[in-house]
């Protein structure tokens, strides 16, 4: 069954009352003045998104570097300021409010940064670093607090050893699981990962991965994690949403996203993930995106995918997609959303050629 979004779109529909619902999510940063500046100049960087996450589940949010992801996300814990749309958490609107008035509404909402050095104090202890936002929210108590800093630590398989240590003196993954102890100091509903293995070796993100799947198993928590790499949200997540340029290009459940994508951009992005098994690399074809990214200061019109589109001219009315805004709807009827005009061409059934020199491949091949 689908749930309809503000927007008119439909998504996998949540097992129970979500509690985050992005509604219309808009966020602009003005250019400033200047000799070489026009004021009124902004970048679009996110540009109307829509998502919700229910309790226990994971939803990855996936994307080129600089689609809009990481300010979806600052945006959602209010460290920017939303220019327009709404953010629910357990159905209490935030977008507006007030440091006061947020505060005790920030105990449910945590966040997990990408650099796990820079988002550490270097001058504290790690015992100390974990029991800040206990502090700040005064949630300290001098009985039990001690304990709660010890038992975090251990949720995330760091011994009391490390409680004296500082954060140059620990590696990059132990640096990790300082961040993700921290977030869960306050015993949160929601973490917000921004791209949380990004920074670390391959052989340490799956230790981290694991290590959140089996956070999410033992405390219920909802994840909304943020990466570029496909293999690892395909993993974690049990829905994903696609961006391009600050819009969401297609959302779904894993196995429909990775299995059957339906929007060209999903599935240039999906050809180009490596391929673990070698027997199956010379199966899949690259499909090759033409032209660079356009700059969210001046985007394009109408379908913001179309100048990069290897299906656009293949259609018969291409004129449309620069001239009207497509709507992130489920025209499967299989809750499977997509924002494209031309959603019945990039089904299974029709296989459009590729750019020049590349051709498409299967969904089959796709999902390897």
């Amino acid at each position: 069954m689908a749930e309809p979004t503000p927007n008119g779109a439909a998504s996998v529909a949540p097992a129970s009352t979500p509690l985050l619902r992005i509604e219309d999510l808009v966020v602009h940063y003005g250019l400033g003045g200047g000799p070489f500046r026009r004021s009124e100049h902004r970048i679009h960087a996110v540009e109307g998104v829509s998502l919700t996450l229910s309790p226990g589940e994971t939803v990855g949010l996936v994307g080129e570097s600089g689609c809009g992801k990481s300010t979806t996300a600052r945006a959602i814990v209010r460290l920017l300021e939303p220019t327009a749309g709404r953010i629910l958490v357990d159905g209490v609107d935030i977008t507006h409010l007030d440091r006061k008035a947020l505060r005790p509404l920030r105990r449910e909402l945590q966040m997990v940064f990408q650099d796990p050095y820079g988002s550490l104090n270097p001058r504290l202890p790690i015992s100390e670093i974990i029991a800040e936002p206990l502090k700040i929210h005064r949630q300290f108590k001098k009985e039990t607090g001690r304990a709660r800093v010890d038992e975090v630590m251990s949720l995330v398989g760091l011994t009391s050893e490390y409680a004296k240590r500082y954060p140059h003196q620990l590696s990059g993954g132990q640096r990790q699981r300082v961040g993700i102890a921290r977030a869960l100091a306050l015993n949160p509903k929601i973490l917000i990962l921004d791209e949380p293995v990004s920074a670390l070796d391959v052989s340490i993100q799956a230790q981290v991965i694991n290590l959140l799947e089996d956070i999410q198993g033992r405390l219920g928590i909802a994840f909304l994690f943020i990466a570029h790499n496909l293999s690892v949200v395909r993993q974690i997540s049990d829905r994903v949403a696609v961006m391009y340029l600050g819009k969401v290009m297609e959302f779904g459940s894993r196995s429909q996203v990775y299995t059957h994508p339906a929007h060209p951009y999903t599935r240039a992005l999906l050809s180009a993930a490596p391929v673990a098994d070698p027997a199956l690399k010379g199966s899949r074809q690259r499909i090759i995106l033409r032209g660079d990214v356009p700059s969210p200061a001046d985007p394009p019109t109408g379908c913001v995918f179309h100048t990069r589109c290897w299906l656009r001219e293949q259609l018969d009315n291409p004129a449309r997609c620069s001239s009207e805004i497509p709507q992130l709807v489920d025209a499967t009827g299989m809750g499977q959303s997509v924002a494209c005009h031309f959603t019945e061409y990039t089904g299974q059934a029709i296989r459009p050629k590729a750019p020049t020199g590349d051709s498409l491949p299967t969904t089959t091949a796709l999902a390897q």
